[in-house]
C-alpha cells in the first residue's frame, strides 16, 4: 500500500527481456535507508517487487500483463520514472490510499500554464468516469493528486511547482501516456452496495432504511 506521495525520481539504467516479461534495473535520485530484497516500491504507480536493492539502484521483474496494462512497457532506457517505498502503519498519510494496481493508461489532452501551476487535462475511459468526481483523489504515474473538473470524457488537476519538480509530471506533455488509478475505496463501496444482504431470499441490498435500522443513519 501506498500514499501518492512521490519519495523522488528514477532513471532506467537496463531494460532486458527476462522470463516472458522485462527486467528493469533502476537508478534513484535519493539513498535507500533499511533496503530489502522483496520489499514492494510503487514505479509510475505500479507495485512492483525488489528482486535487488542497495544503495541506490534496484532491479524488478515486470510481467506481461503489467508490461501491457500500463505505460511501463513503452519506456526506454533513460526514462525518468517515479518512485515511492511502501507505507508504514506508522508514516503519515498525507496523500491517499494507493494499491499500486493501475486501472488505466490516458493521455494527456493538454497542458497549460496557469500562473506557476500547470493545469492538466487526461481522458477518462468511460468505464472509470463514476469513480472520478470533483475535489476527490486520483493517482496519476503514482502521483496522488485532487481533481480539479471532470465530465464524461476527461477531467483536469493543477500542479503545484514542487510537484513540478521532485515528479514526471514536469516534463509530461500534450499526448504523453500516463497510469492511473481511481479511488479504491469508491469502488468497495460501489461492490458492497451490489451485494445482496445474508439471508435475504429477495436479493435486497444495502438501503439508507438499513443503515438507518443499524445505527449508521440518523
Amino acid at each position: 500500500m501506498f500514499t501518492g506521495i512521490i519519495l523522488g525520481k528514477g532513471r532506467i539504467a537496463e531494460k532486458r527481456p527476462a522470463g516472458g516479461g522485462m527486467l528493469f534495473a533502476i537508478v534513484s535520485d535519493f539513498e535507500f535507508t533499511e533496503p530489502a530484497e522483496g520489499e514492494s516500491i510503487a514505479v509510475n504507480g505500479v507495485c512492483l517487487t525488489a528482486k535487488t536493492i542497495a544503495g541506490r539502484h534496484f532491479t524488478v521483474d515486470v510481467s506481461p500483463e503489467t508490461l501491457t496494462r500500463t505505460n511501463l512497457g513503452g519506456l526506454a532506457c533513460g526514462a525518468l520514472v517515479n518512485l515511492e517505498r511502501a507505507l508504514r502503519l506508522a508514516d503519515r498519510l498525507g496523500g491517499h490510499l494507493v494499491s499500486g494496481h493501475v486501472d488505466a493508461t490516458v493521455r494527456v489532452l493538454e497542458r497549460r500554464p496557469v500562473g506557476d501551476y500547470v493545469l492538466f487535462t487526461f481522458a477518462l475511459p468511460a468505464g472509470l468516469g463514476r469513480y472520478v468526481i470533483e475535489k476527490g483523489s486520483i493517482a496519476i504515474d503514482g502521483i496522488s493528486l485532487t481533481v480539479n473538473r471532470c465530465d464524461a470524457v476527461s477531467f483536469s488537476v493543477s500542479i503545484i511547482p514542487h510537484t513540478l519538480v521532485v515528479t514526471t509530471l514536469g516534463n509530461r506533455q500534450a499526448g504523453d501516456l500516463v497510469n492511473i488509478e481511481v479511488d479504491l475505496i469508491g469502488k468497495y463501496v460501489e461492490k458492497l452496495l451490489s451485494v445482496p444482504l445474508p439471508g435475504d431470499a429477495d436479493g435486497s441490498r444495502i438501503t439508507p432504511a438499513f443503515l438507518a435500522e443499524h445505527g449508521f443513519l440518523k
